[in-house]
């Protein structure tokens, strides 16, 4: 996941992409991770990820990033997902202050655990928030956190919300004019 490439494609009139109002998709990987952002908010790469801001950096006061992996097609469900959470947060190289509880949903489709957690930041020397999500569907694992000052919490708590809520994973898109997913078939 370190070569990135940007295209803007004029959808077709009947397409299937539906976003809350205010709300636009951020797709990667032509279906490997969806989930809605504001629209307004800025998308940036990096070399192993996708930030994306609440304004123009260095004028940003919440960053979502989002990284994901493609896994073998084999049986995920007893997958220790919260136990690699707690050593995610644990390798974490920020002054960690205050850890929260693991909240875990499972869907038909997929299956996330996330956490919360106060650092002290390094470059404003100010405490910070971070959340960070783990997820496996559809043979695709994802890891998003968004980090935020606790000023914006209430201004960013439907961001997240809305992250989790409109999270899709493995599920495929041919055409993004379209926006029709290719669900895969089982043998």
């Amino acid at each position: 996941m370190a070569k990135w490439k940007k295209q803007t494609l004029k959808l077709k009139p009947n397409h299937s992409w539906k976003a809350r109002p205010g709300y636009r998709i951020f797709v990667v990987g032509r279906g490997a991770v969806r989930f809605d952002i504001p629209q307004a908010w800025v998308l940036q790469p990096d070399t192993g990820s996708i930030k994306i801001y609440d304004g123009d950096p260095p004028n940003d006061n919440c960053r979502l990033e989002v990284s994901y992996n493609q896994l073998p097609p084999i049986e995920w469900s007893g997958f220790p997902l919260a136990r690699l959470l707690e050593e995610v947060v644990s390798g974490d190289h920020r002054e960690i202050l205050s850890k929260g509880e693991i909240v875990s949903l499972n869907r038909h489709d997929l299956r996330l655990v996330w956490t919360e957690f106060c650092f002290m930041d390094p470059a404003e020397k100010r405490e910070a928030y971070s959340r960070m999500l783990i997820g496996i569907g559809g043979n695709v694992q994802c890891l998003i956190t968004m980090d935020f000052w606790p000023d914006d919490a209430k201004r960013v708590d439907p961001v997240w919300d809305e992250v989790i809520r409109t999270l899709q994973l493995g599920i495929y898109i041919p055409d993004p004019t379209t926006g029709k997913a290719m669900i895969p078939r089982l043998n």
